[in-house]
């Protein structure tokens, strides 16, 4: 599923270092809290000014709603954290979108990925507020981060082979709205 949280008005940017640090590991912890069986995994994200994107999978409808939901009030405590505030950091409900198509999972990658390019945010080679310094689909190679990855890799079909039939990832490449 490629799923989007909008921040409410008033919030700083979201992309400030001391507010991504605690939200990547609160990323990080929503997929390793189901470690065992590992039943719902962040795969991608991008963090943006004033929302986030993410690649997220689950072993079925529950374990989604129950993994969302555990990443969406991880993600708000990080932020209230990293602010020394409390209070609601969300806009409105998430927005989520199915992906069943290889096609529609390497767009779903190229938008999320490749974001701030979108919001005409400069970036190096790869969007350090993302999960593309992990990411292992790019066609050229980049660097290896020190960091642990905050992301779990695919399980399904889709996610590890199928999109890729559709081509790697250029770095240059500009994202659209997934389809």
């Amino acid at each position: 599923m490629h799923v989007t949280l909008r921040a409410r008005a008033g919030l700083p940017p979201l992309r400030e270092r001391g507010i991504f640090t605690e939200v990547r590991e609160a990323i990080a912890m929503a997929s390793r809290s189901r470690a065992a069986g590992n039943a719902f995994r962040v795969v991608e994200f991008s963090i943006q000014k004033d929302h986030a994107h993410f690649i997220v999978e689950a072993r079925d409808k529950a374990t989604l709603t129950r993994g969302l939901r555990g990443l969406v009030i991880r993600f708000a405590r990080a932020v209230n954290r990293a602010l020394r505030v409390r209070g609601q950091v969300w806009g409105d409900r998430y927005h989520a979108r199915e992906l069943t198509t290889p096609r529609a999972v390497r767009n779903a990658i190229v938008y999320v990925l490749m974001n701030a390019k979108k919001h005409r945010l400069r970036i190096a080679q790869v969007d350090q507020f993302s999960s593309a310094p992990w990411f292992d689909g790019f066609a050229q190679r980049i660097g290896e981060p020190e960091d642990p990855s905050p992301v779990f890799a695919s399980k399904t079909w889709l996610g590890t082979i199928g999109w890729r039939r559709r081509g790697l990832v250029e770095l240059e490449e500009q994202p659209r709205a997934p389809s």
